[in-house]
């Protein structure tokens, strides 16, 4: 079902947003930086609000120079785009005074900076360092995981799901599965009404029974 690569994440992820031709440290802190704003946001927004933000040259030091207002007109509409305005200019100060303008490379120091969850973290280890540190549970993740059962009982948070999902699944595939699942949650498994006659899941999955 996700053979064709299709869905918005598959072009407007985080692993598209940054800019190859930059140097390494600065393509590190653009990934971190879009999958900052894509919290509560669609991958559409998010990859509009960084072409204007690379537009203008996206790096520690374009950042901490811009106005709050006008970064707030360059990000707008992500979701919550004042709060994120404030985390932003709050871990780029971090960056560069702690981590000489690069990123943190551990879950444990990502996680400690403003505006920065465990998905973002470990998505962001992925992108940016190649380095799997663990599965990175969204809302699509978290839902589909407990439609399909893949949760031994009912979860509450994308946490307990990671924790979950990492119990069985094979770590060779915690890679994967959050682009499969995301890209399913955006085009099949919705989460309002969900497309279960579209579904080749339809058959074995629990939630579709109840439809």
């Amino acid at each position: 079902m996700r053979s064709e690569k299709d869905a918005p994440v598959d072009q407007l992820g985080a692993e598209h947003c940054y800019d190859p031709s930059a140097p390494p440290k600065v393509r590190r802190y653009q990934v971190l930086l879009s999958l900052m704003l894509s919290s509560q946001t669609k991958d559409q927004v998010t990859a509009g609000a960084m072409q204007r933000l690379k537009a203008r040259g996206l790096t520690v030091d374009s950042i901490l120079q811009t106005d709050d207002s006008t970064l707030g007109t360059l990000i707008y509409p992500v979701g919550f785009w004042r709060n994120k305005v404030k985390y932003i200019k709050q871990t780029s100060a971090i960056l560069q005074q702690n981590y000489d303008g690069d990123i943190p490379a551990s879950v444990a120091e990502l996680v400690a900076l403003p505006g920065v969850g465990p998905k973002m973290a470990h998505l962001a280890m992925a992108v940016a360092w190649g380095t799997v540190s663990g599965i990175a549970v969204d809302t699509h993740v978290h839902r589909i995981a407990n439609r399909l059962r893949w949760t031994k009982k009912v979860t509450k948070s994308p946490e307990e799901t990671r924790a979950a999902l990492e119990e069985w699944l094979p770590r060779d595939l915690w890679s994967e599965i959050n682009g499969l699942l995301v890209g399913f949650g955006q085009q099949i498994c919705l989460p309002v009404r969900p497309r279960c006659q579209a579904c080749l899941n339809q058959a074995l999955c629990p939630a579709a029974q109840g439809l």
